[in-house]
């Protein structure tokens, strides 16, 4: 089965289905999408509003896709939509595809419950995207992340081509904004297309990182610290931003993880000004919007969580010495999101190398890719394994190829084969350990026997040592390692 991108199919079902209503943000972007619903859907859930929120593909359960103030959809309201839709789906013949499907009931389950709004992520390209159905009177705002090269095969080979079906959602008359950007081409691009859709175009103002201040911050938390005993997460980011939607500048703790998310942040909020502002979108706002957001806008960033992206979990690895783990999982695909995950975990070296009671580092990469031409393992995973930069602190690497679970419904996803991940890694980088799980036969088990390598050496504890595991190359990996912890988590030794 291939992917065919239309909307002909989903337009004609959705006539034939409850019309849909509820007031929509709508995010498309190559990175960063996910997190800017996630905050913008914190933000609203903190100021009282009844918030649902689309993001794909899903993490452990196809309901993870669908939540409802930050919270996944029930099972038994997701079945009673999509039974509606299938029904409809069958009676029509229409066919839909399994993406299609899953919008729609997203839509049917937002419109049912009557939600003040809705986040939607785009799936992937923007122009012809299930998502872009949704009417033009239902769209608040649309907003673009950053734009970089993926899926070249469905949506161009160059930035600027992928921008201009990105920025596609643009609607007449209603705002566009668009995110901080790394190519300048991309900016001129999404203008043209903007102003020719007659859209009005915003661009983000920056949120600025500033010092930590114990009067707006509190007590500065402890030291850093990777032992799986006693965990210190890394400093929550200060910032500020300022804006005429807000009477004073707006000072509060990012607690998502990576320099990146201050630039999603920075998009957030102008989204969030923006909606405050225009009159466009002001007038299909909740009652009391603007007071309720400004008195509450500082505990929504900071609640904001997005499970999958730079996320740090304890896990317990049960043989061949029992001992639990620190692990850092995100689902770098591309590029570009590799080569943020690397900034990240160069930071994280930066601040055990400035603790003088550590002294060597244990790293170990378990990695799988989905098989996704014209990218190659190359292209993803080179950013990952650039030299560290360290002044006393020795760092010892080691990497795990693996196959991931096929997600339901997606027969077309498959894995890399892990002997061609670790052909790319001794390309890469000489001197590192390697475990390659089989390229084919049974996939299950392959997470956990990489999980159980990686803590085959060492002991819980050693002095001055502190050891760090990193799932990622793909969110169904990341989905495998979801489903391992939520049994742990139900059955504990």
């Amino acid at each position: 089965m291939s992917i065919e991108l239309s909307l002909d199919r989903i337009r004609l079902l959705a006539s034939h289905l409850p019309p849909y209503s509820r007031p929509t943000i709508h995010v498309a972007g190559t990175n960063g999408k996910g997190s800017v619903t996630c905050m913008l859907s914190s933000i609203f859930a903190a100021s009282g509003l009844t918030v649902g929120r689309f993001n794909s593909p899903h993490l452990v359960s196809v309901e993870d896709s669908i939540l409802i103030n930050e919270q996944s959809v029930s099972l038994e309201e997701y079945s009673l939509s999509r039974a509606a839709v299938e029904s409809a789906d069958q009676a029509r013949g229409t066919e839909v595809s399994n993406f299609e499907m899953l919008t729609l009931v997203a839509l049917q389950v937002f419109e049912k419950l009557k939600v003040d709004v809705v986040v939607i992520e785009v799936g992937m390209g923007g122009r012809l995207d299930a998502t872009n159905y949704i009417p033009d009177e239902s769209i608040l705002l649309s907003a673009l992340t950053t734009v970089d090269l993926d899926h070249q095969a469905f949506l161009g080979n160059t930035v600027e081509l992928i921008a201009k079906e990105k920025a596609s959602i643009a609607r007449k008359n209603k705002p566009f904004v668009l995110g901080i950007q790394k190519y300048a081409a991309v900016e001129n691009v999404v203008r043209s297309v903007v102003e020719q859709t007659g859209a009005h175009f915003i661009a983000t103002h920056s949120a600025q990182r500033r010092a930590w201040d114990d009067a707006i911050d509190g007590p500065l938390p402890p030291t850093f610290s990777l032992d799986a005993e006693s965990f210190r997460p890394p400093l929550a980011q200060p910032i500020t931003f300022t804006s005429p939607a807000f009477p004073s500048s707006l000072a509060a703790l990012l607690y998502l993880n990576g320099s990146h998310q201050v630039e999603n942040l920075s998009l957030v909020l102008t989204i969030i000004s923006t909606l405050m502002m225009h009159p466009l979108c002001a007038s299909r706002m909740p009652s009391g919007f603007s007071e309720r957001v400004s008195e509450n806008i500082k505990t929504g960033i900071r609640k904001a969580t997005w499970r999958g992206r730079l996320s740090f979990h304890r896990l317990t690895v049960s043989s061949p010495n029992p001992r639990a783990i620190t692990v850092l999982v995100d689902g770098a695909h591309n590029r570009a999101s590799s080569e943020t995950l690397a900034s990240y975990v160069s930071n994280l070296v930066t601040i055990l190398d400035g603790n003088p009671q550590v002294r060597i580092l244990r790293l170990t990469y378990i990695l799988a890719l989905s098989h996704s031409p014209p990218k190659t393992p190359k292209d993803t995973l080179s950013p990952l394994f650039a030299s560290q930069s360290s002044t006393h602190l020795s760092i010892q690497t080691k990497v795990a190829a693996v196959r991931f679970t096929s997600p339901d419904g997606m027969p077309w996803v498959k894995s890399v084969p892990p002997s061609e991940i670790a052909a790319t890694v001794r390309e890469s980088v000489s001197g590192v350990g390697l475990w390659v799980a089989s390229d084919e036969g049974k996939i299950q088990g392959q997470l956990e026997s990489a999980l159980e390598w990686t803590t085959a050496e060492g002991t819980e504890g050693e002095d001055g040592v502190q050891e760090l595991v990193i799932v990622a190359g793909s969110l169904y990996l990341v989905a495998d390692f979801y489903r391992l912890l939520a049994s742990q988590e139900a059955n504990p030794s």
